[in-house]
C-alpha cells in the first residue's frame, strides 16, 4: 500500500482540528493569562489605529495610568490578532482564531521539515507528536500562553529552511530562513532564548556533513544576523531598557518555588491550576519513542546513517532541557541570572515537546518499511486516545470588545515585572482626572489625547506644578509652548508619575512618548534588515546558487 503526501496532509489536518472544537464555543476559553492577551491586543490594535506601528505603550492599564507592557512582550502575536480584528472579527475571536491557525500551522511547519530531512511517512509522525504533546494543551486551555504557543511554528520552520540552504543556496531559502529566525523572537522571549542553543546545534551538523562547509557556514552566519536584525525593533529595547523595570526585583528567586518532580515528567492528574498543580507531563509515547530513538542509534554506531548523530544532539539537549526543570539545577538558575527571566522551569517542555518529536520520527524511519503503516497508524490513534481529555477549556469567558478597550485595574502581567522601576508595581485607585494642579493656582483644559500625545491648555496665575497621571518612563517628553520643561518622576507622594512646572500665563502643554535614542537605533536595525530583505532580491540567481538542486 503506497499513501501519498496528499492523503497524509489531508488526515494531518482533520486531526489537528479535532482538539479545537472548544473553540466553537462563544466567549474566550478562561485560562492564567487568556483574558491579559485579549487587553494587551486591544491596547495593540488602538495603538494601530493611531499610526504607531510599534506599539510600545499600553494607555488603557494600570487604572489608567499606563505602563510599558507592551514594549516588553512579544508583539507578532498581538499583530496577527490585530489583523483579524481589523477584518471585523471581535477580540476575543481574533484572539481564538491566532490558537486555532497556530496549532494546525505548527503541525505543518514540523511535517515540512521532517519530510525534506527523512520522508513524509516520518513527517506525519514527527507532527502528531508535535500537535498532541500534552504540553501543547497546557498552553492552550490552562495557560492560554499565546506567545509560547505561536514560538511552536518557528523552530521546524527555521530548521526546515536551515536543511534547504545546506542543500541549495537561494534567495528564498535565505530569506525564509531568516523571516523565520525573526519570526521566533517576536512570537516569545523566553522559547526564543531556549530554542536558538538548539538551532546552533542543527546549524554545526548541517556542516560537518556539507561538502561546501565555509560556504555554508557563511550562509548559516547570515541567516542569523539578518533575523536578529529585522526583530531588533523589539528584542533590543526588550533586553537593554529591561534596567528601567522592575523584572530583576520581581523575578529573584521565584524560579526556585517552580521546580519540578522528576516522577512528574511522567504522568499525572490533569488540572487548571497553576505552577506546582498543573501537568508538567512530557507525554509517554514521546517518552517511549524518544528512548527508542536512542536505543535503536547505538545500534547503528557503526552505520553511515546520518540521523544517529542527530539523535545524539537532540538526547543531549533534551537531557539539558530535563535537568533545568529539576531542582538540582539551581546553581545554574542562581549563577545565570538571565535564566530568572524565565520564572517557571517547566517552560524546558517546550524543548522536549520539539525533541522527543524529531527524536520519535527518526525512530520511525529506522524500520523497514514494509513494516512502516501500521506503527505510523498506530502512533496518531494512541496520541488522540491519550490526550483527548485535554482538549477542553474549563469555562469560557463572555464579553465584549467593550469589556476589553475600558480602563482596566491591571497592568496585564501578574508579577508586576513590566512596571517602571521607580514606581509601585500596580497602582492602586484611579486618578482623578488626568491632570492636576498640585501646587499653586491654574486652571487646566483638555485639548486632544490619544495614546502617546496628551494636549492641554494651561492658565496659571503664578507659578504652578502640575501632576499628569501618566507613568514616566524613558521616552516621555513634556513640552511647553513647544520647549522641553524638565520632569520630576521620583516624589514620594506621587511615586512613578509625570510632575513639572509651569510659569504664570496661558500655555499649550504636550505631553509626548518618544523615542528613546536606543528604540531609534533599533528600529533603524529593522529597517536596514528589511532593505537588505529586498536588496538581496536584484543578486543574480547565478551567484546564489550552489549545491545540488532540492
Amino acid at each position: 500500500m503506497k499513501i501519498t503526501n496528499r492523503f497524509l496532509l489531508s488526515l494531518l489536518f482533520v486531526l489537528s482540528l479535532l482538539p479545537l472544537f472548544d473553540l466553537i464555543h462563544q466567549g474566550l476559553p478562561v485560562t492564567h493569562d487568556g483574558q491579559d492577551h485579549v487587553i494587551r491586543i486591544a491596547n495593540f490594535y488602538q495603538n494601530l489605529t493611531e499610526g504607531n506601528i510599534i506599539p510600545r505603550w499600553s494607555s488603557n492599564v494600570n487604572y489608567g495610568f499606563g505602563h510599558p507592557v507592551l514594549m516588553f512582550f512579544y508583539p507578532l502575536p498581538y499583530y496577527a490578532a490585530s489583523f483579524f480584528h481589523f477584518l471585523g472579527f471581535s477580540l476575543i475571536d481574533s484572539t481564538k482564531i491566532i490558537f486555532a491557525l497556530a496549532y494546525v500551522l505548527s503541525g505543518y511547519m514540523m511535517y515540512l521539515f521532517i519530510k525534506s530531512l527523512l520522508n513524509k511517512e516520518a513527517g506525519f509522525v514527527a507532527a502528531m507528536l508535535y500537535l498532541f504533546a500534552p504540553y501543547r494543551f497546557v498552553d492552550f486551555y490552562v495557560r492560554g500562553a499565546i506567545g509560547e504557543h505561536v514560538a511552536f511554528l518557528f523552530p521546524p520552520l527555521v530548521l526546515y529552511f536551515l536543511l534547504r540552504i545546506s542543500k541549495k543556496q537561494t534567495y528564498w531559502n535565505f530569506i525564509g530562513g531568516a523571516l523565520s529566525i525573526a519570526g521566533l523572537i517576536l512570537s516569545h522571549n523566553a522559547m526564543s532564548l531556549m530554542f536558538l542553543p538548539l538551532i546552533f546545534l542543527f546549524e554545526f551538523y548541517l556542516l560537518w556533513r556539507s561538502r561546501f562547509q565555509k560556504m555554508l557556514f557563511f550562509q548559516l552566519l547570515g541567516v542569523i544576523i539578518l533575523g536578529f536584525a529585522l526583530s531588533a525593533f523589539f528584542w533590543f529595547p526588550a533586553i537593554f531598557e529591561a534596567k528601567y523595570t522592575l523584572r530583576t526585583i520581581v523575578t529573584a528567586g521565584e524560579y526556585a518555588k517552580r521546580f519540578i518532580t522528576f516522577s512528574s515528567l511522567f504522568g499525572g492528574p490533569w488540572s487548571y491550576g497553576g505552577s506546582g498543580v498543573l501537568s508538567v507531563q512530557i507525554g509517554l509515547v514521546h517518552i517511549v519513542l524518544a528512548v527508542a530513538a536512542v536505543i535503536s542509534s547505538a545500534f547503528l554506531l557503526k552505520s553511515k546513517n546520518d540521523n544517529r548523530i542527530l539523535v545524539v544532539c537532540l538526547a543531549f539537549y533534551s537531557t539539558l532541557a530535563i535537568f533545568m526543570m529539576l531542582p538540582a539545577s539551581d546553581i545554574l538558575w542562581k549563577h545565570i541570572t538571565l535564566l530568572q527571566s524565565f520564572q517557571f522551569p517547566w517552560r524546558f517542555l517546550s524543548i522536549t515537546v520539539f525533541t522527543t518529536a524529531v527524536m520519535g520520527a527518526i525512530f520511525y524511519s529506522f524500520l523497514p518499511k514494509k513494516y512502516a503503516y501500521p506503527p505510523l497508524f498506530g502512533i496518531a490513534l494512541l496520541l488522540l486516545i491519550i490526550t483527548y481529555p485535554f482538549w477542553k477549556a474549563s469555562d469560557f469567558l463572555r464579553q465584549n470588545d467593550a469589556y476589553f478597550t475600558r480602563i482596566q485595574r491591571t497592568t496585564t502581567n501578574d508579577t508586576g515585572e513590566s512596571s517602571p522601576i521607580w514606581s509601585i508595581r500596580f497602582m492602586e485607585v484611579k486618578p482623578k482626572a488626568h491632570i492636576e494642579v498640585i501646587d499653586g493656582k491654574a486652571t487646566v483644559k483638555e485639548l486632544d489625547r490619544n495614546i502617546t500625545r496628551h494636549t492641554y491648555e494651561i492658565v496659571a496665575e503664578a507659578k504652578a506644578r502640575i501632576l499628569e497621571n501618566t507613568l514616566y518612563f524613558p521616552g516621555w517628553l513634556v513640552l511647553v509652548d513647544g520647549e522641553a520643561t524638565s520632569i520630576e518622576f521620583q516624589d514620594q507622594k506621587n511615586r512613578g508619575l509625570i510632575t513639572f512646572f509651569v510659569e504664570e500665563g496661558r500655555h499649550r502643554v504636550d505631553v509626548v512618548f518618544t523615542k528613546t535614542k536606543l528604540r531609534t537605533f533599533a528600529d533603524s536595525l529593522s529597517v536596514t534588515g528589511l532593505i537588505i530583505v529586498f536588496l538581496l532580491y536584484f543578486v543574480s540567481e547565478k551567484k546564489w546558487v550552489y549545491g545540488k538542486k532540492n
